[in-house]
């Protein structure tokens, strides 16, 4: 893992996502959501008086009680972030392994799903598990064989704790039992993944699906993924093997059978339950290759939907092209869910993912000094503020995590936030639990103005390495820039893990750099 401190902290433009690749605007300079014009970089200069700024933060934060206790004051107190404008709602945690971010949020994603109608909840999972989990709690078409019946238990892959765990079960059971009796197109809530690390697990999915109804074209499927499957147990190689002179890459396959999928759309909608499981095959299609030139939204054009063979590519050419490929594929299968799942009914979404994500991150040292984005700065940018973003934070505790990549699952104790970190100003509350509105209109203006400094934030996700805490899980970021609200609690433990030890995976160079999430 590059540890942070080598990377240059500058600031870079908040510019739309079309420009990302043609951006002429001085790196000197940013924009601000908390302001209306390009401001130059501002110059490191010392935090305001901790005293005060502890002193703010006492009178204007809403303390909440355990949530094993209630959750009520926690949800009434974000029921505004629900209003009827708002389309997406991303809830994020500070380390992948916290049962209390785990309880957070599935508690918030009940109260909005009961009582403000959102319908989609997509989570940082690849898509074949978490297609899996849909199956099990949302009635589907007589064909689609349920969580019992798949090929392969959802969420072998490492890390296993971060869903196969006693909180996440939970969340599942109740929404089960919630969609029980609803028409599944247009009241049950849908359950899905944005990631694109299963390229192999994808292919398959693929050809399952088209076996079902056109045993020819998955026969010819099977065929044009030969060349691609050789590589899909060890999925690295395929980056590596194009580095060789002589390697021929398999985009005009792959495109070929996402066209072909896209050719009979209508052919096939009429055979499975009016196409939703041609949507589920044709987004594992996407997984493996994406189209390009892709219209979305009337105010934002991306250059393309990115997939599983430019993501492995991209992790041998450059860390950061690969970071933003996975963030531009979540942020484009985040709307390919939500038109799918428009055609029936009006459709709102919540996801899950990790601060890093959801946060956005222009608000961030990512996002200054390497033209780091993520499915935050995306929503921001495409929907502005009709997405809102809620982080979780901790200080100290126990966390579910591992030492190294593929490692088994350990309980690890969380050490304090450092010195001016943001982590150390909210443990100098002495408030155990609480919660803020960071959105003007909502924070007192004194205290955001003052939260606007520039501090270290940390970021744990499946691996925690404790020896070189500051240099693996800390960034610098600007708090009321990066989220609209956070939860705090002081001190947390770890999830409850259904199992601790991993089955053999193919170990990422590096993956989803830079803070191992």
């Amino acid at each position: 893992m590059k540890p942070l401190s080598r990377r240059p902290c500058m600031l870079r433009p908040s510019t739309s996502y079309a420009s990302i690749q043609a951006r002429n605007l001085s790196p000197q300079t940013r924009f601000t959501r908390h302001s209306s014009k390009m401001t130059t970089k501002p110059q490191p200069r010392p935090p305001p008086p901790e005293n005060h700024t502890v002193e703010l933060l006492r009178r204007h934060l809403t303390p909440v009680p355990p949530i094993s206790q209630s959750s009520s004051t926690l949800t009434n107190f974000f029921a505004p972030f629900a209003h009827n404008d708002t389309k997406i709602i991303l809830i994020g945690d500070s380390t992948h392994g916290t049962s209390e971010f785990y309880q957070a949020r599935a508690e918030l994603t009940k109260y909005f799903i009961q009582h403000h109608g959102f319908n989609i909840v997509a989570v940082e999972a690849d898509w074949p598990d978490a297609e899996a989990i849909d199956k099990h709690v949302r009635p589907r078409s007589p064909s689609a064989p349920s969580l019992t019946q798949d090929r392969e238990k959802p969420f072998q892959r490492f890390p296993t704790w971060m869903w196969r765990n006693v909180e996440f079960q939970n969340f599942t059971k109740w929404l089960k039992e919630w969609n029980e009796g609803k028409d599944s197109k247009t009241e049950a809530v849908g359950f899905y993944g944005l990631d694109l690390y299963s390229l192999g697990k994808s292919m398959q999915a693929v050809v399952d699906y088209l076996d079902k109804i056109d045993p020819e074209m998955a026969k010819v499927a099977q065929k044009r993924y030969e060349r691609m499957m050789m590589w899909a147990e060890e999925p690295h190689e395929y980056g590596l093997e194009a580095l060789a002179a002589g390697f021929k890459g398999c985009e005009k396959d792959v495109m070929e059978i996402l066209n072909s999928l896209l050719r009979k759309r209508v052919e096939y909608e009429s055979m499975i339950w009016d196409g939703e499981e041609f949507h589920s095959g044709e987004q594992n299609a996407t997984l493996v290759k994406g189209m390009r030139n892709v219209k979305t939204t009337a105010t934002l054009k991306l250059t393309g939907v990115l997939d599983a063979e430019q993501y492995y590519k991209a992790m041998c050419y450059g860390r950061d092209e690969s970071w933003n490929l996975r963030d531009k594929h979540m942020f484009e299968t985040l709307n390919r869910i939500i038109k799918h799942r428009s055609r029936s009914t009006p459709s709102k979404a919540i996801v899950w993912a990790h601060n890093s994500h959801i946060g956005d991150a222009r608000a961030t040292s990512m996002g200054w000094s390497n033209d780091q984005l993520n499915i935050g700065q995306l929503c921001k940018e495409a929907y502005g503020d009709q997405a809102l973003t809620i982080g979780c934070l901790t200080n100290t505790g126990t966390v579910a995590a591992a030492r190294k990549w593929d490692g088994d699952m350990q309980v690890m104790k969380v050490r304090p936030g450092l010195p001016n970190s943001y982590e150390q100003l909210m443990h100098a509350t002495a408030v155990k639990n609480f919660v803020l509105d960071l959105r003007v209109g909502h924070c007192n203006e004194e205290l955001i103005k003052t939260l606007m400094e520039k501090r270290l934030e940390r970021f744990v996700g499946v691996i925690y390495a404790p020896g070189t805490e500051r240099q693996s899980h800390y960034s610098h970021a600007v708090l009321p820039e990066q989220l609209d609200g956070f939860i705090w609690f002081d001190e947390t433990k770890h999830i409850g893990a259904l199992e601790v030890h991993q089955p053999h995976t193919t170990v990422e160079f590096d993956e989803t750099w830079p803070f191992g999430l």
